[in-house]
């Protein structure tokens, strides 16, 4: 019996440290996130505040502040409309998600949809505004998100206080850029309260970031757990499954059931 819980003990702990091997060699190849370390990516910026003059051009081809939009719990959607990639999947969740939620868009928050590319027009950001709208079943939702979801373009100035002031980190490649997929929640106060990374948001996610935001209340990304699992790839800009991480933590879990079993399990009385 000793002998065997010994063989298992090893066996746990053969694991974890291949484990936190495997762990401190990707630390290495992908350093904590700092704004010096990622090239692409997002890197959080919990509890910083929006900088001054950002100009946006909104729906109406006016020139706007961002300061001046953000009365309301909102949400920051960094993309580009001609993206071959993730930007339609996130957009499509943000869709997806609204047409969900019991809260109400432009009135208990509002999403703001901003391109990263100072070369494309409002014109484009109209026409894929339609087609999001589109996809939504709920019609009263509809109506809500068609002045609660306010789409922009901008100049490279711009772009690139608000892209750096949020942690938003891309990379132009010829004509497109690589990016992660990520929304950033702001207080009414133009405070940073939460990200939302990934390609899908549950209803209660969602509803607790703006809730909070609405406090002025900053949380940790809820979101770092599937992180963990998941890696972004950034040549084939989506998210793809860490099988490593994933089995390790299996493989010390089901090791550690194991042991618990064999050491509280009762023993055989010998007649």
């Amino acid at each position: 019996m000793k002998k065997t819980v010994y063989h298992i003990t090893m066996l746990v702990v053969s694991t974890f440290l291949l484990f936190s091997n495997h762990s401190k060699a990707q630390s290495v190849i992908n350093p904590a996130a700092t704004d010096d370390d990622v090239e692409i990516g997002v890197v959080e910026h919990l509890d910083d505040y929006l900088p001054e003059k950002i100009s946006l051009i909104n729906e109406e081809g006016e020139k706007v502040w961002l300061a001046d939009l953000i009365d309301k719990p909102t949400i920051l959607n960094f993309v580009y409309y001609r993206c071959p990639g993730i930007c339609s999947p996130l957009m499509e969740a943000v869709a997806g998600v609204m047409d969900k939620s019991d809260l109400v868009p432009g009135e208990d928050y509002q999403v703001l949809t901003i391109s990263f590319d100072p070369g494309e027009t409002i014109d484009l950001g109209i026409r894929k505004k339609k087609n999001y709208l589109n996809l939504m079943n709920n019609q009263e939702k509809v109506e809500e998100a068609k002045t609660g979801w306010k789409f922009f373009v901008s100049d490279s100035a711009s772009i690139v206080r608000i892209t750096n002031a949020t942690g938003f980190k891309y990379k132009k490649t010829g004509n497109d850029f690589l990016h992660a997929a990520s929304l950033i929640v702001v207080s009414p106060d133009q405070k940073i309260t939460r990200y939302l990374n990934g390609l899908y948001f549950l209803p209660f996610e969602w509803k607790m970031a703006i809730v909070e935001a609405s406090k002025g209340q900053s949380g940790p990304t809820v979101n770092k757990v599937l992180r963990f699992c998941y890696s972004y790839d950034p040549q084939g800009q989506t998210y793809v499954l860490n099988v490593t991480k994933v089995s390790g933590v299996i493989i010390i879990f089901f090791g550690l059931v194991l042991l618990l079993f064999l050491v509280l399990k009762p023993k055989k009385k010998v007649n």
